[in-house]
Parts: structure tokens; sequence; C-alpha cells
């Protein structure tokens, strides 16, 4: 079955999804945090706050330290200095296991080193709670997780003969049957079209919708603005806006921070964010 439906509901009724998220609702935040990774300051001092129901977006220019800010809310590294706290609970003192049943995450790369089928993918974000009363629900979460995500179609196919895109929904079906709590995404939309895109980002807001706190790196900046509440605008490691993003979305200050002119249109589905470009017949004049 297709993804189909590009609003968020009002009510998203009483699925397996909706009781998981309900039942865990937690709040992410970092304060202070530096990191260093190949003697490269590459976080400077960033603090940011994700609470329930909300979903954040981070932006900025390649290397401004998006996917490391990630990494350092996920637990997968270690900051140099500050805290990260997991509704209030210093991340770094949560046991694996039970972090895994308190975030997940989907990384940019989607590799595994054996030839899994697609199901089998999704069942492992099942894994965290195995031996627990949620995993009754199993078969029922997998199943209304590949609906979500348009992979049914792809159950059997073994996962590395996937396109790009395939494998990025079949990885963002695995954080979704994981029902986590706290979801981060790292370009969730980088390898989709415009279709799937779209969906992915209306089902990350149904997840905050349901309650649990969203982050997402993302480079389209009108994608970004059409569905987050706040956007985080990063900059060389540091942060330089945070807040909704037709305040975040000034042409001047994105001009600056991305070392190009853009225009900012106004539209009812959010800021467009527009560079300045040449006509290509002036290219070759």
């Amino acid at each position: 079955m297709g993804m189909t439906g590009l609003t968020v509901p009002a009510d998203p009724g009483t699925t397996v999804a909706d009781r998981s998220a309900r039942d865990r609702v937690l709040g992410l935040s970092a304060a202070g945090v530096s990191l260093e990774l190949g003697g490269r300051r590459v976080l400077d001092d960033v603090s940011v706050v994700v609470g329930p129901g909300e979903l954040v977006v981070l932006v900025g220019p390649n290397g401004a330290g998006k996917s490391s800010l990630l990494g350092v809310l996920s637990g997968d590294l270690a900051p140099a200095s500050g805290s990260v706290d997991l509704d209030g609970v210093p991340l770094a003192s949560i046991p694996a296991a039970r972090l895994a049943q308190q975030r997940s995450v989907q990384m940019q790369e989607n590799r595994l080193a054996f030839a899994f089928a697609t199901r089998e993918v999704v069942e492992m974000g099942r894994a965290p709670w195995r031996r627990t009363s949620a995993a009754r629900d199993d078969d029922l979460v997998v199943e209304e997780a590949m609906a979500a995500t348009d992979v049914r179609d792809l159950a059997e196919q073994s996962f590395p003969t996937l396109s790009g895109g395939e494998k990025a929904r079949t990885s963002f079906a695995r954080v979704l049957a994981q029902r986590t709590p706290v979801i981060l995404l790292d370009e969730p939309t980088a390898a989709l079209d415009i279709r799937h895109q779209e969906a992915t980002l209306v089902r990350a807001r149904v997840c905050a919708h349901e309650g649990a706190a969203v982050v997402v790196v993302l480079h389209d900046l009108s994608l970004a603005a059409a569905y987050a509440d706040r956007l985080v605008l990063l900059d060389r490691g540091a942060v330089r806006a945070d807040g909704p993003a037709r305040q975040v979305c000034d042409a001047q200050l994105l001009g600056d921070v991305y070392g190009h002119p853009v225009e900012v249109l106004d539209h009812p589905s959010g800021p467009l964010v527009i560079p300045a470009r040449p006509r290509a017949k002036e290219l070759y004049r």
C-alpha cells in the first residue's frame, strides 16, 4: 500500500504507534556541547532543547556540524565538554539496552554487511523490545511501519539490491518500528523523490503529534521550513539562530551563513528559500 494523505490528522487514532509514543514522553537537551574530531573542533558551545511533541530541523552548510550534533544527541559521539540529557538523565549514564528503547536513529548511509531481506531490516527495529511485553505487538508494528513508508512490496527483496531511495525508506521503517519517544533522522529525504520526501516528513510530523521529540537534519531549507516547529541554523560548529522558520529564514542571515545570496518568498506552507542564480543563457555569454 502506498503512502497517502499529506496532512497531519487532527486525531491519529489508537494504533500501536500512538499508544507507544504517548506512554513514554521524553525530552532531549544539549547544554554547552563542544566536540572535536580528528583534532578539529566541529561543535563549539552548542545548546539545543527538543521537547516532547516537537519537530526540530538542523540546517546549515556542509561542515556546519549538523550530523556531528545529531551524533552527540544520539549518544554515539561523546562531547569534549558540555552535557546531553534525556528526560533530565545524562545520556552517558543510560545503559545501551535502555537507550535503544528511548531513542532511534537513522544515519545518512544505509549499510548492512549481510543480504538481509527488507522485512528483516525493519524487524531489527523491534530488537530492543525482545523479551518485554511490547514484543507481543512486533508483527503489527512492523506491518504498520512498512505500510507507512511504502516498502511492503519490497518485503522479500534483498536490502543491498534496493535503490538508494528504497534503502532510505526501509531504514526509516526500521526507526518507526523501534517505537521510541525520541527520533533522530540524518538526511532521511536525501535520496527520495518528491512524493516520498513529503510523505517521510509528514510521518515525522505525525510522530511529533503523537508526543515524540523528533530531530531531523535537512539540506532543503524550504522543505525544512514547511514541517519544522523550529529550525536550528548551524554555522562552523556554532548555533547562529534557533527559532520558527519565518524567523530563521532571513535572506541576509542565510546569505551570510551559506556564503551565497538567497531570496526568501512567503508561502502558506512556509518560507521558500531560492538561491540567486544567473539565467541559463547568461552562463554561456
